[in-house]
């Protein structure tokens, strides 16, 4: 409901500049937090931080990628030479010519053969006068005799198949598929690598990441103490020149009032024109002071309208403002140096600085480890050589394998950067000691100095009331005639004096108990 209720403050004082503005000490506290950049830096830096340890986080899982790609050659790739290229297309001519060359030579032996076994049978014929007689002049053995001597023996030549063409056919294929296109290629790779062990850097970059969102919590607190604070001091800085503005006001009024009184006591012959002139020139005083005092309040409303991100032209008023006596802050219960140094976030900051580097360390020496991780690929390409070489897309291949990769030697760069970080771990362990011990400083002074305004706010009200009984007595003693006008005047600057510093001692409680409940720790964003 508050954060409604300040809303609503904001939008009216955006639609009437003019218009008064209630806010509670509360109400600035949060209209600081909304308005401030720093706090909206820190906070930028705090999701940074969260981003950050999602990134350490996302190493546990594989990676896995795609890679996709074209490639122009502007040579072709050839399998075997222009020789055996040549030799391969003519395969089959050549081979034709050997068969022809075989052929032709086995048919004119053949032929010679024949000839001398008709021209021994011819021989034994016409040597038996029996058979001679008998067939010579047989019609069917001079048709026999015809038919082999018609025979012509290079007729035979034609029985060779022609095997130039079909063969010449099966080498220009196989010479196509010795000359690939390699001017065109396209490959394609889906890899995934899962890490299995690196030597626990891993784990302490994880850490690392989750220490370093919290450095962004307590920087950023850092940055929201300053905000309260900032504001707490605007803050009753307008209710101190308020309180003295109406304490302006009144002593102008009293003596703007003395001084009607001794005129018209001057007109009736019972003062003195002397008395008159110091009755008037403190009045001029009290009207000074007034008008010093409405113009420190306005600029000091603009100051506060600044850090809570109103237009500086916003007429506000703090609920503080019209009380008769500043308020006593409220009591809060000691707390042990060792809460106030886990509530600091200069304390925190440092702590957690030390376990970075601590974790630094870790990670540096986890360089030096062997590191282990699971490997998985899935190849595709065109050309590919799944089935001899060919230029088509037949599929791919998927391939499984464990990596390991360890570091040998550097120059001794891992050694050295393991113990700078160790160096850093040590010089923050000494920072924070040394801050914790001028916190425990800081919290002893501002407590003191709170016991001390308690004590002098006490002194100051007692004061005032002896100076407020003072001022009564002497105006009736003036009034009465038995008093003189310094003896007035003086009990006025006196009473004057007392009630600025009760002011001033109520304000300086307010402000040490402030920069007391920053020192212990109670400003943090988690702590209302």
């Amino acid at each position: 409901m508050k954060k409604y209720l300040i809303a609503a403050a904001l939008l009216l004082a955006s639609v009437q500049l003019n218009a008064q503005t209630v806010l509670t000490l509360d109400d600035c506290h949060d209209m600081a937090v909304q308005n401030s950049k720093e706090l909206d830096q820190a906070q930028i830096d705090r999701e940074m931080a969260g981003y950050d340890r999602k990134i350490a986080l996302a190493n546990y899982f594989p990676v896995i990628s795609a890679t996709g790609v074209y490639m122009y050659n502007n040579r072709d790739i050839a399998l075997i030479s222009d020789d055996q290229s040549q030799i391969l297309r003519n395969a089959g001519t050549l081979m034709q010519g050997q068969l022809d060359a075989a052929a032709s030579g086995a048919i004119s032996q053949m032929g010679t053969a024949m000839t001398q076994k008709m021209t021994q049978l011819m021989t034994a014929i016409q040597t038996n006068p029996a058979l001679a007689a008998e067939y010579m002049g047989s019609p069917m053995w001079q048709t026999i005799l015809q038919m082999l001597q018609g025979v012509d023996p290079s007729s035979l030549a034609g029985l060779v198949p022609n095997v130039a063409e079909p063969i010449n056919a099966i080498g220009q294929d196989i010479d196509n598929a010795l000359h690939p296109d390699f001017h065109n290629v396209w490959a394609g790779a889906v890899t995934l690598e899962q890490p299995l062990f690196a030597g626990g850097k891993i784990i302490y970059s994880n850490q690392m990441a989750s220490l370093a969102e919290e450095l962004a919590d307590a920087k950023y607190d850092m940055k929201y103490a300053d905000v309260l604070l900032d504001v707490d001091q605007a803050y009753w800085q307008i209710v101190s020149i308020a309180a003295k503005k109406k304490l302006a006001q009144s002593y102008s009024e009293l003596l703007h009032q003395m001084q009607a009184d001794v005129d018209q006591a001057i007109r009736a012959g019972v003062a003195t024109e002397s008395d008159a002139l110091q009755i008037r020139v403190k009045a001029n005083e009290a009207d000074m002071l007034y008008t010093k005092s409405s113009n420190g309040l306005e600029l000091s409303k603009m100051l506060l309208c600044k850090r809570i991100g109103l237009p500086l032209d916003t007429e506000i008023v703090l609920a503080d403002e019209n009380l008769e006596a500043v308020p006593l802050p409220a009591r809060t219960a000691e707390k042990s140096m060792d809460d106030i140094y886990a509530d600091r976030p200069e304390t925190r900051s440092l702590s957690l600085a030390k376990e970075i580097y601590d974790r630094k360390a870790k990670v540096v020496r986890a360089d030096m480890l062997p590191t282990v991780a699971l490997v998985g690929n899935y190849l595709i390409s065109n050309p590919n050589a799944f089935n001899g070489i060919q230029n088509s897309w037949q599929g791919g291949m998927f391939s499984v394998g464990v990596m390991v990769r360890v570091p040998i030697c550097h120059g001794g760069e891992g050694l050295y950067k393991y113990r700078k970080a160790k160096a850093e771990a040590r010089l923050y362990t000494d920072q924070y000691d040394d801050a914790t011990g001028l916190i425990n400083l800081q919290v002893a002074q501002q407590r003191k100095l709170c016991s001390e305004a308690l004590e002098k706010l006490t002194l100051a009200e007692n004061n005032l009331a002896c100076a407020e009984e003072n001022l009564r007595k002497a105006q009736v003693g003036y009034e009465a005639g038995v008093v003189e006008t310094n003896t007035v005047l003086g009990a006025h600057t006196a009473w004057l004096s007392a009630h600025s510093e009760y002011i001033d001692s109520g304000i300086e409680l307010q402000m040490a108990a402030a920069s007391l409940r920053k020192a212990e720790g109670n400003y943090n964003a988690n702590i209302k």
